[in-house]
């Protein structure tokens, strides 16, 4: 079970993608894996809105991410194409009950530790009750509200990792 959604702002210049190239980037048949089609087409609209407010390439990931689960969530990033300096990955694993967000170096200094550790600690308080899908939503609207947009840029802190377990 794994289904893994990229929304890109600009056209993919920088090589393959990681993932099958689809109006959707879903690596899945809809309906295959957690998501029902309504799921994935509500996570594509958030997904679009966060790479359309922000100038950033959002990446959603849900599936096993082994043991080293912080290798994993930043090769899967490494891997995901396009422009990696200026993406941010959401790697879930909700078997292991694990959360991962990394971010490319210049997403970094528009997505700080903090802004990034309140997005986890928002997610997994819905996790807990089981909103699989609103808790991905809120996530990528608290993190494209503290990235802003590319016009009233800030200057942040240099890294922009969370883990939540």
């Amino acid at each position: 079970m794994t289904q893994q959604l990229n929304r890109q702002p600009a056209a993919d210049q920088y090589g393959p993608s990681a993932t099958q190239e689809t109006g959707n980037s879903s690596v899945m048949e809809p309906g295959s894996g957690p998501f029902s089609y309504r799921d994935l087409a509500r996570l594509d609209e958030a997904l679009t809105m966060s790479s359309r407010e922000t100038g950033l390439r959002f990446t959603l990931y849900v599936g096993e991410l082994g043991t080293d689960t912080r290798a994993t969530a930043e090769d899967l990033h490494s891997r995901s194409g396009g422009d990696t300096a200026n993406s941010v990955l959401v790697a879930l694993s909700p078997g292991q009950r694990v959360l991962e967000i990394v971010t490319g170096a210049t997403a970094a200094r528009r997505l700080p530790d903090r802004a990034c550790a309140l997005a986890v600690l928002s997610m997994t308080s819905r996790l807990g009750s089981g909103d699989l899908v609103g808790a991905i939503i809120n996530g990528l609207r608290q993190m494209s509200d503290a990235a802003g947009h590319p016009g009233r840029l800030g200057d942040h802190a240099p890294r922009g990792i969370a883990t939540g377990h």
